[in-house]
């Protein structure tokens, strides 16, 4: 108990009423054995008052303050004042006081107060200081209205005065000078109590009061008249009381030790920082990385708006403690925004001469992307505007398009970043996460100008055709912000949440087909197509750079390896079909491999290793690819389409036979459903043309089914551009005629036999030539895709441009009894013995 609190209360805030409410002078004087305090000259009431309770018990000779709200329980007082001071405290058995309780809810021990001072408070309550006496107990209600007014028994302690007592009373106390280290109840002040106190009892009440026991605790150790009992209790609550105490110890020490160590390492630090500063030695820690943030900020170039927010976000940072989780998150940011190329760029190389020397020197043909560059050079030496542009290389794998990229920067002199989309699936990607998420971080395209170094680089979006979706986003229209013109100078990043202009970049995107390209983001890039290479470009891309690159990468001279003409074109024709020339590159670097094994273990014959047309197969085994023209093309029913695709041009077979049946279409070899509505429309139309030429009756074709199939029932196939050619296959059962050999045709059929133009022209006339083709039948509406067809690739072709499908059937089925004559003298376009690029020299018609 804090007896220094009490004596301010009992010297401040309460007023006598009328010099009635001076207490009286208690006598501590009084039998020792009686454990209590006697008023002088009077005697104990037998009736009392009694005022519920719902606080700590006071125990006899305690003084405490109690607080009554209940106006019921506050006239109680105001009685018990008028008459003797005296009034008794009883406990609730449980819950709270109420203004009505029973004295059936109340406990039968208590003790009996004096009034010491009373105070009325604005609200109605009154606060009380109280004197308690003696302990009593109720043995019977008088009243319980008004008033309760109970008649007592008073108790006195039970003392046996013993060896054992004094041991316990030495025990509890030497407990409480070890808990008064720890225990702030436990002060100076009750020390001095307990010498003081008049007999054991006292100091046993004392103690009790003290450790605050539970309310059935403090019950419990009223109702003990014991002296010696209680003594034995207050040990076992004095012995848990130490043990929470020595636990809060060890706490409080572990805790203290901890912030002293960190109070001690941050005075030293402090104290480091000044000694450093005042012997000139450069700073370390956020000192330092405020003062390079700042200074980069200032150099750095970047618009007033967002070095505004730069410095903004400078002073959060020097804000924030290094072991803040915030920190790292300011300092990352900060990185980012200083290490991006506000200002900083490269000066464009404009001479044109260099650039296309360049071009030449690493890349064979690409004419049209070369010519691009250089107009994209020629305007940036008229017009000092440094706008970027955004190209869409279009074409089959391996013909160059992403290597293209590195020469197109190297003959502009800018840097170059390239990162795929191939599978991207994440907005984010893009466009950065924010910052609110762990982890979070910028998107590609400003990691990109981050890695670049410049705000003109040149970025390459590799594969943007195979861009993903899923429900985190769709990365193709983030995509739009970034390709569009008229937004990308403000292009704002998600992570750094300012804007950056990306207006002078030049950006480079490769696809291998634009089908799987969003409409709009089609729409914002020039799409410049790159076809597959002739077989005389691939010869001369292997002798001038794919050869000679595999030997540098294997470790082996020219004159350790020699690979003939003669074998290049084989392996070309009979391995490496491709438009492109990635497996050319690894057929060469097989040989390469060997070669080193037989050079380095001895077994070569010679110094020099020579593959040869003959001794090919044991370098790269069986041929994958046959000419199966005449091999395949034995009886009507067969002919040769030609078909585009994602990976370049290429050679089908359609093949139709009849069987017996009732009548009926039946379509194999994986069908898309376009390509099924034109097989349907071709078997309409030559039904009927059959039918009214041979004058067939109706009953001929309900006793038969006829089967169409393209062969490789593995690879989808779809598309219109197969019309004809199923229509001639189809007329070629029908009425025996058998076709031409070397003939191959692409053309889209209308039902009433007209043909209609089909796309990728180029891509199929390169894979007829590769197939050893040389009469191609097209429609008459694509003779304007011609001159797209480099003239080489034309070479020992014939074009035969038709606009019914009656001509087709006659250029490319042979007459009964006839051999390459056809029936009646079509007008056509051959090739002219005079190869040239104009179009009136390349060629001519004839009837």
């Amino acid at each position: 108990m804090d007896f220094g609190f009490l004596t301010n209360f009992l010297i401040s805030g309460f007023s006598d009423e009328k010099g009635s409410d001076r207490a009286s002078s208690a006598s501590s004087s009084g039998d020792k054995n009686s454990g209590g305090l006697v008023i002088p000259d009077q005697i104990l009431p037998p009736n009392l008052f009694v005022l519920p309770v719902n606080s700590a018990v006071i125990f006899p000779t305690l003084m405490a303050p109690l607080l009554v709200t209940q106006p019921r329980l506050v006239a109680t007082i105001e009685e018990a004042i008028s008459r003797q001071r005296l009034i008794g405290l009883l406990l609730t058995r449980q819950g709270d006081v109420r203004d009505d309780t029973k004295p059936e809810e109340l406990y039968d021990v208590g003790v009996i107060v004096r009034i010491l001072k009373r105070l009325k408070m604005p609200d109605g309550s009154v606060n009380l200081l109280v004197h308690s006496m003696k302990r009593f107990r109720s043995k019977r209600v008088f009243s319980d209205h008004p008033y309760i007014v109970v008649e007592t028994e008073y108790l006195d302690d039970v003392i046996e005065k013993s060896t054992e007592l004094d041991a316990l009373t030495r025990s509890v106390i030497s407990h409480v000078k070890k808990l008064s280290e720890v225990n702030p109840f436990f002060t100076e002040e009750m020390r001095l109590a307990m010498i003081n106190a008049p007999g054991p009892g006292t100091v046993a009440d004392l103690v009790a009061f003290a450790l605050s026991l539970s309310k059935a605790d403090a019950q419990e150790f009223l109702e003990t008249l014991s002296v010696k009992s209680r003594f034995e209790k207050l040990l076992i609550h004095l012995r848990r009381e130490q043990d929470v105490a020595d636990v809060q110890k060890k706490i409080t020490d572990e805790v203290n030790t901890k912030a002293n160590k960190m109070q001690r390492e941050f005075f030293l630090k402090e104290q480091l920082r000044v000694i450093k500063r005042e012997l000139g030695i450069e700073e370390e820690g956020k000192d330092k990385s405020t003062r390079t943030f700042r200074e980069r900020i200032e150099v750095s170039g970047m618009p007033e708006d967002v070095k505004k927010i730069a410095f903004e976000e400078l002073e959060k940072f020097e804000t924030l403690s290094e072991h803040s989780p915030e920190y790292n998150i300011s300092r990352t940011y900060l990185e980012m925004l200083c290490s991006l190329p506000w200002s900083k760029e490269t000066i464009d190389n404009l001479d044109l001469r260099n650039a296309r020397a360049v071009l030449d020197g690493d890349h064979f043909g690409l004419e049209k992307v070369k010519d691009r560059i250089i107009e994209f050079l020629a305007v940036r030496k008229l017009k000092s505007d440094p706008k970027g542009s955004i190209i869409c290389l279009v074409g089959p794998p391996g013909v160059g398009k992403t290597s293209i990229g590195k020469s197109i920067a190297a003959c502009l002199g800018r840097k170059f970043y390239r990162f795929s989309l191939g599978g991207m699936r994440d907005e984010a990607e893009i466009k950065g996460h924010r910052r609110t998420y762990v982890g979070a971080m910028p998107g590609k395209v400003l990691q990109g100008m981050k890695r670049a170094g410049t705000r003109n680089a040149v970025l390459m979006l590799d594969e943007i055709d195979k861009l993903g979706q899923s429900y985190q986003g769709d990365p193709a229209s983030a995509l739009l912000e970034v390709l569009d013109p008229e937004q990308n100078h403000a292009f704002i990043d998600h992570y750094l949440d300012v804007p950056f202009d990306l207006s002078r970049v030049l950006f480079i995107a490769t696809a291998n087909t634009t089908s799987t390209i969003p409409s709009p983001l089609l729409d914002r890039m020039e799409i410049i197509e790159l076809p597959g290479y002739t077989l005389e470009e691939k010869e001369d891309i292997a002798l001038k750079y794919v050869i000679p690159k595999e030997l540098v990468e294997h470790g082996l001279k020219p004159s350790q390896l020699r690979i003939e003409r003669a074998a290049l074109r084989k392996m070309l024709l009979d391995y490496a079909r491709e438009p492109g020339m990635r497996s050319l590159q690894q057929l060469v670097g097989r040989i390469c491999r060997k070669a080193a094994a037989q050079i380095v273990s001895g077994s070569a014959l010679g110094k020099s290793v020579v593959v040869t047309e003959e001794n090919l197969k044991s370098w790269l085994g069986p041929k994958k690819f046959y000419n199966e023209m005449s091999e395949r093309i034995t009886a009507p029913g067969v002919v040769v389409g030609l078909a585009w695709t994602a990976l370049g041009g290429d050679i089908l077979f359609v093949e139709v036979t009849d069987v017996p049946g009732g009548g009926n279409l039946k379509l194999t070899g994986q069908m898309g459903e376009v390509m099924t509505e034109s097989a349907t429309i071709a078997w309409s139309f030559v039904k009927k043309k059959v039918a009214a030429e041979l004058k067939l009756e109706k009953e001929y074709f309900k006793d038969k089914d006829f089967h169409l199939h393209i062969p490789a029932g593995a690879i989808p196939k779809d598309g219109p551009s197969a019309g004809i050619t199923m229509a001639a296959a189809l007329y070629s059962l029908l009425t025996g005629r058998e076709a031409r050999q070397k003939f191959a045709m692409t053309g889209e059929l209308s039902l009433t036999g007209k043909v209609l133009p089909v796309g990728g022209i180029k891509e199929k006339i390169l894979a007829a030539r590769r197939a050893g083709i040389t009469h191609i039948v097209l429609p008459a509406l694509n003779e304007k895709d011609i001159e797209e067809v480099p003239p080489y690739a034309l070479k020992g072709m014939t074009l035969h441009f038709v606009k019914k499908v009656d001509e087709v059937f006659d250029w490319v089925l042979v007459e009964n009894g006839s051999s390459l004559k056809p029936r009646r003298k079509i007008p056509h376009i051959i090739r002219s013995k005079n190869t040239t690029t104009q179009k009136g020299s390349r060629y001519q018609a004839r009837s």
